[in-house]
């Protein structure tokens, strides 16, 4: 599917951004850059709500809050991030949690610290987030797609040039993939 798919694509982006709820996502020669945002991306909850930080690995190997409930990221987060590394894709994280230090943990624990090259994890608005990240990593705004859970971030985006995709359910291979088709049929029309 994927290969079939690369083929067609004009442009890609040289960076992704996620929400970490959500999951990220993006191929080819020619990116440079993924950002993770958020909460609803990478894994199914808030982290600063819906589970009870400190986490740690318990002796099974599962990651848990500490009253010992495992914590679960999407099932193709891992897919995901293995396939933007296969590609050479520099990737980033930002999420304005207000449990940075939860949001951390989990990062840690699930192993995903090797993927990252810049980390945004504060309060605050996304595009304050996407600012940082595109000044810090040097690329451009129009450069980039965003995954998002809530459509008010993929409003706030879209009115910076930044290509946006609404993830209902997760992130999946197949929400990337048709999120690079939607950035290179707009991208390649400009």
């Amino acid at each position: 599917m994927a290969s079939s798919l690369e083929e067609t694509l004009q442009r890609v982006p040289k960076m992704v951004v996620f929400d970490l709820g959500m999951l990220l996502g993006i191929f080819s020669i020619t990116f440079k850059v993924l950002v993770l945002i958020g909460n609803y991306t990478l894994w199914p909850f808030w982290v600063d709500t819906h589970v009870n930080p400190p986490f740690h690995k318990n002796s099974a190997g599962k990651v848990v809050d500490y009253r010992g409930s495992v914590i679960k990221h999407y099932p193709d987060t891992p897919k995901v991030l293995k396939y933007l590394q296969d590609k050479n894709i520099a990737i980033c994280v930002a999420s304005r949690t207000g449990e940075t230090d939860g949001a951390e943990q989990l990062i840690q624990l699930f192993g995903w610290n090797k993927y990252f090259q810049n980390k945004q994890i504060y309060p605050g608005s996304k595009d304050t987030h996407i600012n940082k990240i595109s000044k810090k990593c040097n690329v451009k705004l129009e450069d980039m797609i965003f995954f998002d859970d809530e459509q008010r971030n993929i409003v706030d985006l879209e009115r910076l040039g930044v290509v946006s995709i609404l993830v209902k359910n997760g992130m999946t291979m197949q929400v990337l993939m048709n999120g690079l088709k939607k950035f290179s049929d707009i991208r390649s029309n400009v």
